[in-house]
């Protein structure tokens, strides 16, 4: 028999002992001097052996870096709480290419929602503008407008491949139009 096993029945046998009822009220022990007395819910069973730590890994290099790039939102860098300007009117419109084939015969997989859609086209208005006023930065997350009027700071809600965007003025209109192509990662199920 193993230690282990020999200290389980030792205690087991000491638990039912303090449990029998004894004739002898006049017994000289106080009646915490009892092992049952003594003993806690940590006390029955095998004494539990210490955990093993896990190896440590290898230690970055130090940096003098404060955040790690994951902590910093994507987009923060243009987020400036004291500037007044306003932000102008925008819309953000789904598009998707469509052919013969999916308007009349329905032979592609392409249906109504936004799922479907290939580009992303954001209109912003800016009233009173020319194009050269204009200022625009494009993340594949963000997109930052800038005039000496306005500001727009947008997290858009797709990913985008900033790469290979397309930025039109409509003078008439003194809107931008920036036409945006998604990246999804079930695209190549949807098309």
């Amino acid at each position: 028999m193993d230690l282990m096993g020999r200290d389980s029945i030792l205690q087991l046998r000491d638990m039912l002992q303090a449990a029998q009822p004894q004739d002898d009220s006049s017994d000289e022990e106080p009646s915490s001097s009892r092992p049952m007395a003594q003993m806690g819910p940590a006390d029955v069973g095998p004494k539990k052996k210490p955990e093993k730590t896990a190896l440590p890994t290898a230690p970055k290099p130090p940096t003098k870096d404060i955040w790690e790039e994951e902590e910093v939102a994507t987009g923060a860098e243009y987020e400036d709480v004291l500037d007044p300007r306003p932000q102008p009117e925008y819309d953000v419109i789904f598009k998707q290419a469509v052919t013969s084939e999916d308007m009349f015969l329905q032979m592609g997989n392409k249906n109504l929602s936004s799922a479907s859609c290939e580009d992303m086209v954001v209109k912003i208005k800016l009233p009173g503008h020319k194009s050269s006023e204009v200022e625009l930065d494009v993340t594949d997350k963000f997109l930052d407008c800038r005039t000496p009027k306005y500001k727009l700071g947008l997290h858009l809600p797709h990913p985008v491949d900033s790469k290979n965007g397309r930025a039109q003025w409509v003078q008439d209109q003194e809107t931008l139009v920036v036409t945006l192509r998604m990246v999804r990662d079930l695209d190549f199920v949807n098309f």
